[in-house]
């Protein structure tokens, strides 16, 4: 019991890639299983089976089709070819594997940034409830946040065809993958960046063409641009219905202060603005510790400064904030920062938090939020004071 005490407290079970493994694909497992022992609506799911069909059909991919399943379809025309293998097999074959398909991408993408596989492991272990959360929901959300990262990736790579591959893809399925064109401004290779997004640029407008018409995929673009403006109006509604959206800073702002004329454009402004301006450094732009900062600060602000954003759209930012606390020296400001964020972001959806804190103080004020919008401006903070060059991606971060 000890060694137990010890090794759990020492912060080497960050460091076990079995238990990483278990963690990481059992608890989305057994949230699948939970699910299907329930005989529960896969809604979800069936939303993204029926974009394959609809189009085959010719329908409306963003209308609401209320004997079919409820909400609508958010989603661009090329994810139509994405889901097809998982729509094609039986309803909830084509649900459990697509989950075990999302971890299992998101591990991968996990396993290819480039820092030393202790720290990937870790970021594995330690964003492993947010992973299972999201199973919970049958979300996009890991398969976008593993593009994302493959883009950064094989960009440093200086592999410009695989890095755009992955950023138009998930363009091109969620607009949050425009982030990733944030490093363009790395890419020594400026002219084969554009020509290479050119490419896939074309290749995923048209590709829905083989399954469909062009005249109806052309135009379903038109009906996915409206279909994203409606949701937007109605993410920032304040009623009590509403209040699984917009976990954002906009949506605190808003219920935190009771708020409802607040304009959402001062506060992305704002993040605009500070995000440009973690820039200003190009003399380090080819600094692999530079890279790795900007990642985490794109990837944490396109889910907290979204109206869209709801409790499983935070694996896309968690696994970078894990990122963030392995790229840090020991300390205990540093770890009370982390387990902050760990608590209130992963778990606070769960029992460690009663049920009145969850339904009368989390959720209702967006309080999932809070933590990760913090460390985006401890991050902003660090990168003008250059706080990056004294990282060492070498050493292994041992909690203190």
């Amino acid at each position: 019991m000890k060694k137990i005490k010890q090794w759990i407290f020492s912060g080497d079970f960050l460091y076990n890639h079995t238990l990483a493994l278990i963690l990481w694909f059992g608890l989305p497992v057994y949230d699948i299983a939970h699910t299907l022992c329930r005989h529960s609506k896969i809604n979800n799911f069936i939303i993204y089976k029926s974009v394959y069909y609809h189009l085959i059909e010719q329908k409306n991919l963003y209308a609401l089709y209320p004997l079919e399943y409820s909400d609508v379809n958010l989603y661009g025309p090329i994810f139509s070819i994405v889901i097809a293998p998982f729509a094609l097999l039986p309803v909830y074959a084509g649900y459990v594997l697509w989950c075990l398909f999302n971890a299992w991408i998101l591990y991968f993408a996990i396993r290819k940034l480039p820092v030393q596989k202790t720290w990937q492991t870790a970021i594995l272990i330690l964003s492993c409830n947010e992973m299972m959360n999201n199973t919970g929901w049958c979300q996009i959300n890991p398969f976008i946040a593993a593009l994302i990262i493959l883009g950064f990736s094989y960009g440093n790579k200086g592999k410009n065809g695989l890095a755009l591959f992955f950023i138009l893809l998930a363009t091109f399925i969620k607009l949050y993958g425009v982030v990733g064109f944030a490093f363009f401004i790395f890419n020594d290779r400026k002219l084969s960046f554009i020509k290479w997004a050119t490419i896939w640029s074309i290749l995923f407008f048209t590709l829905p063409f083989i399954i469909s018409t062009p005249h109806f995929v052309t135009h379903t673009y038109i009906d996915w641009l409206n279909a994203i403006t409606s949701k937007a109006s109605k993410n920032i509604r304040m009623d009590i219905d509403n209040d699984y959206q917009d976990i954002s800073v906009m949506g605190m702002i808003k219920r935190i202060f009771n708020w409802p004329s607040f304009k959402t454009w001062w506060v992305l402004l704002c993040a605009a603005i500070l995000l440009v301006f973690q820039f200003i450094h190009v003399a380090y732009f080819k600094d692999l510790r530079f890279k790795l900062y900007i990642l985490c600060s794109v990837c944490i602000a396109m889910v907290i400064f979204s109206t869209s954003a709801e409790s499983p759209t935070y694996i896309i930012a968690f696994p970078l904030v894990c990122l963030w606390f392995l790229m840090q020296n020991p300390s205990k400001t540093n770890n009370a920062i982390f387990i902050f964020a760990l608590m209130l972001t992963c778990f606070s959806y769960s029992d460690i938090f009663t049920p009145y804190v969850r339904n009368h103080i989390i959720r209702p004020y967006s309080l999932k939020a809070l933590p990760c919008f913090l460390i985006w401006i401890i991050i902003t903070f660090q990168i003008y004071q250059k706080q990056f060059l004294l990282l060492n991606l070498n050493r292994q971060r041992l909690t203190q």
